[in-house]
């Protein structure tokens, strides 16, 4: 006779989930000591790194501490 694993039983998908991102943001924020305060406005993605590359050499960016996030981190710089 074939079970449901206990990871896939007891499941309740009609209700909302706790994992909502200000839930996960003010636990991170707690965890790492920091204060709340906003991101730029404005984001640019950079998937190969290329002009936070330029901006660390040239000193024009710096590591932003309001990024909340464990596994990536946010840099600012004026424009």
């Amino acid at each position: 006779m074939e079970s449901t694993p206990p990871i896939l039983s007891n499941k309740s998908y009609e209700e909302s989930s706790v994992f909502t991102p200000a839930n996960l943001l003010r636990e991170a924020r707690r965890q790492k000591h920091l204060v709340k305060c906003n991101v730029p406005k404005i984001c640019i993605l950079d998937p190969d790194g290329d002009i936070l590359h330029y901006l660390l050499r040239s000193g024009k960016a710096k590591v932003n501490n309001c990024w909340a996030c464990y596994h990536t981190k946010m840099y600012s710089f004026l424009v």
